[in-house]
């Protein structure tokens, strides 16, 4: 891992501390920070970089903890360069880097229903990559393809068989940098799916500390599924429900709390360490398992190293 990086277009910056650039504004530093001026730039990037050198893909970080030591690898993060929108019939394809919020605004305003993305923190990256759904739907759902960079350079479009979506998860293959993804969506009036939006946009105020330093949901519904919105909905298997069963709504560790306004929140409250929000995450996964016997699964990505005041 000596050997010297390549020379990009981008941008490429040495020990970028990582805490500004995500929203629970925690995280030490990255080894390297690389923001590709385009697709080609990350190809050649890539394909020329020590292939024992780990490379992350970053969004926007709002489903992310870096841990406070940092991470040992170049982390991609893509810009301007990546968050085009264009909608062609019943398609829509954007880049990794466009916001899931303006993906489903340029939908509805074309006629095409994406309206489960308006609530969604991050980017359309993310959102493949984890499988984004709310209110019963998912990206699975409207997946056509997208085009990625793999570790080696090379530049693949990759299908639903490819990543095997699954609740919160796919199959992206290890050190791969989504650029693009495209969707098919059905049709809808434009005013119905705007008033479809503003409805869910005011049921998340109402519930969630949108106003907070959160990353999200913290942990995956035990159910496997995610909330419906629906009256019939059911929520003992809600994340927030075992949560609060536990007794760990509103529980603190140091400057991280678990919300007072949803129990599956995890708030930095103006000054956690990535460690005390990771180390609250755990007390709540203790607590839970041994109130219920449910082992509650991470939502939010931990990556990166401890402090090393925080190592045995």
């Amino acid at each position: 891992m000596n050997q010297p990086l390549p020379e990009p277009r981008g941008k490429l910056t040495r020990a970028r501390p990582l805490g500004d650039l995500t929203w629970l504004r925690v995280g030490g530093p990255a080894d390297w920070l690389f923001q590709p001026a385009d697709s080609e730039d990350l190809a050649r990037f890539l394909a020329e970089l020590d292939p024992a050198m780990p490379v992350f893909p970053m969004g926007v970080g709002s489903n992310l903890i870096v841990r406070d030591g940092g991470l040992r690898a170049v982390v991609v993060r893509l810009g301007r360069g990546f968050n085009a929108i264009a909608v062609n019939g019943s398609c829509v394809t954007a880049g990794a880097a466009a916001l899931d919020a303006h993906v489903a605004r340029r939908a509805a305003a074309a006629g095409l229903d994406l309206t489960f993305l308006r609530t969604i923190p991050g980017s359309i990256g993310g959102a493949v990559r984890m499988n984004a759904g709310c209110y019963g739907s998912y990206v699975k759902d409207v997946f056509v393809s997208a085009r990625a960079v793999r570790r080696d350079g090379r530049i693949v479009t990759l299908g639903p068989e490819d990543l095997n979506f699954r609740y919160r998860q796919s199959d992206l293959p290890e050190g791969a940098v989504l650029i693009e993804a495209t969707f098919r969506a059905a049709p809808g009036d434009p005013a119905d799916l705007e008033a479809r939006m503003a409805a869910q946009l005011a049921r998340r105020d109402a519930t969630q500390p949108t106003k907070e330093r959160s990353a999200g949901s913290t942990f995956r519904n035990p159910a496997g599924f995610s909330s419906t919105g629906r009256a019939d909905d059911v929520h003992e298997l809600k994340a927030w429900k075992v949560i609060e069963d536990a007794g760990m709504r509103g529980a603190r560790l140091g400057g991280a709390q678990m919300s007072e306004k949803h129990a599956n929140f995890l708030i930095n409250t103006g000054k956690a360490s990535a460690a005390d929000l990771e180390g609250l995450g755990e007390a709540v996964r203790k607590k839970v398992y041994d109130s219920s016997g449910i082992e509650l699964e991470w939502e939010i990505m931990r990556v990166g190293e401890p402090a090393d005041t925080d190592k045995p």
